[in-house]
């Protein structure tokens, strides 16, 4: 329906496809060039692309080349419903999967976008941090499976991993470990930022502001230095974790509590989180490792929702802190990082276990409007890999604090029916990550307020990881600017305010 008619681009008489310049002669190693496919029956699981990078030196057909050639090529060629042809580059990534750069695609073509909601078919950047096999329920952080760093790294050689590349010697860790410390105290300006607040404030808001704050204290001169951004990325992971603490402790009227050089990174979490001023807080090891195992699992999740937004900020070369804060503001949606909160506000209304069954049967009926949350996922259509770890440190969790809390019981009833139910294995509906997350925060006792913050603590990694990826690219990455599809009003005339009808009328909406 957005075509425009026909009888105004008559097609040209035996036009031939034009060729589009795309990417990219310096493109990361794990990119390459792929087959020609000429029909969409042939694309399979192949996505658009528009990377941001400069054309290079692509041997691309030209106008004369036949047909036969243009199908050995690394082309796409796009017909239109006028008769207009355009050859468009195709590449692959390292999995092999298939992209078609339509980057050129506007301006070649006078005007023709491609579209797609939600860009679930569309690759904005070219990444080397985290990759995702859906189909396979696979998960990697630089090429390390989820399930091998869950169960032999700590979160902090993860960061290392994910900021730098490769998993840090005896004495990388030891130095990275020092910055971190050396890092986690805030200004203490900074701190009185928490003292506006409502004593109720949500504080997923707290947070957005305190970190955007954080640019004030810490500007950058360059965003492209490489030094410079290494700073900045290591503050952020830092001072993350004290931040989100102090707006714990504004939300429920306890001062804050610093942090402290003998402890660990998870372990001086949970201490800026629990302990007052009157005493030390002690807190079980398999706490920590399962609190340390829910970091590790959600430092980082390739393109989602948070991750883009990141790294639209940053396209506009803003300031870190800037980027992450926009971060947060996309991570706060229950649609994204407030699915582990919805999980408990299900259990909640579901209240008992002998009620498990009237939900079971609204869950299946279609035209009920109840959906259990914290079951399958989007990406994965086998198995979420992070479920497996995350259950059994769940599991270690509840036995050790053996805590009586009747949302437990229904949890554990509604694990066993998912497991077991075939409604719920022929639709892969099993327990996802944020399903058993969300009982582990509450049984360690984090309110369901904190549930997002812990989020947007471990995925600070990832965000940072993205943004210091994008800025340190040998090109300057294009300023995102996406198409839209308009379907309002054309040119109208002014009318008098006199003149104006309720409803419209003279050219009045």
């Amino acid at each position: 329906p957005y075509l425009p008619p026909p009888s105004l681009h008559p097609p040209p008489a035996a036009m031939p496809p034009t060729p589009i310049p795309g990417a990219l002669e310096h493109a990361p190693g794990a990119l390459s060039r792929a087959f020609s496919m000429t029909s969409p029956t042939a694309a399979g699981g192949a996505c658009g692309g528009a990377s941001g990078y400069e054309a290079g030196a692509w041997k691309l057909p030209t106008d004369a080349t036949p047909a036969e050639d243009r199908k050995a090529r690394d082309v796409a060629t796009l017909t239109l419903p006028d008769g207009r042809a355009f050859d468009l580059p195709v590449l692959r990534d390292a999995k092999g999967t298939v992209f078609v750069d339509v980057q050129r695609l506007h301006g070649a073509s006078g005007g023709v976008c491609t579209y797609d909601n939600g860009f679930g078919s569309t690759a904005s950047c070219i990444s080397a941090i985290t990759y995702i096999d859906g189909a396979a329920g696979k998960l990697y952080y630089r090429g390390y499976s989820i399930e091998d760093l869950a169960e032999h790294s700590d979160f902090e050689e993860v960061m290392f991993l994910l900021l730098d590349g490769e998993l840090p010697t005896r004495e990388e860790r030891q130095q990275f470990v020092g910055q971190l410390k050396q890092h986690g105290l805030v200004h203490e300006q900074l701190v009185n930022l928490f003292k506006a607040f409502k004593h109720d404030a949500h504080p997923m808001s707290i947070m957005c502001a305190a970190v955007a704050a954080l640019s004030s204290f810490y500007p950058m001169r360059d965003l492209r230095d490489k030094e410079e951004a290494a700073l900045a990325t290591l503050r952020l992971i830092a001072k993350v974790p004290t931040l989100a603490a102090m707006a714990y402790k504004t939300a429920i009227g306890e001062p804050a509590v610093y942090p402290r050089d003998d402890l660990g990174f998870v372990e001086n979490f949970l201490h800026m989180m629990f302990a007052r001023p009157t005493g030390r807080y002690e807190v079980d090891p398999v706490v920590v490792r399962a609190i340390e195992v829910f970091f590790v699992l959600h430092a980082d999740h390739e393109q989602n929702a948070s991750t883009s937004t990141v790294r639209t900020a940053g396209s506009s070369q803003a300031s870190p802190y800037a980027c992450l804060s926009s971060g947060i503001a996309s991570l706060w949606g229950p649609a994204h990082g407030g699915a582990n909160e919805a999980v408990i506000k299900m259990l909640d209304e579901i209240g008992t276990v002998d009620r498990i069954p009237l939900y079971i049967a609204k869950a299946k009926d279609k035209s009920d409007p109840f959906r259990l949350m914290g079951f399958g996922h989007r990406v994965y259509k086998n198995y979420d890999p992070r479920s497996r770890e995350m259950r059994r440190r769940c599991h270690e969790v509840l036995g050790l604090l053996d805590v009586e809390d009747p949302k437990l019981a229904v949890a554990m009833r509604l694990e066993d029916i998912a497991l077991t139910d075939e409604y719920f294995i022929r639709r892969s509906l099993y327990p996802n990550v944020d399903f058993y997350s969300g009982i582990l925060l509450r049984a360690v006792g984090f309110p369901v307020s904190m549930f997002t913050v812990l989020f947007a603590v471990a995925r600070s990694v990832g965000w940072a990881a993205q943004w210091k990826e994008m800025v340190s690219a040998e090109t300057v990455p294009r300023i995102n600017r996406p198409r839209q599809i308009y379907v309002g009003e054309l040119e109208r005339e002014y009318v008098g305010v006199d003149e104006r009808v309720v409803g419209g009328g003279g050219g009045a909406v």
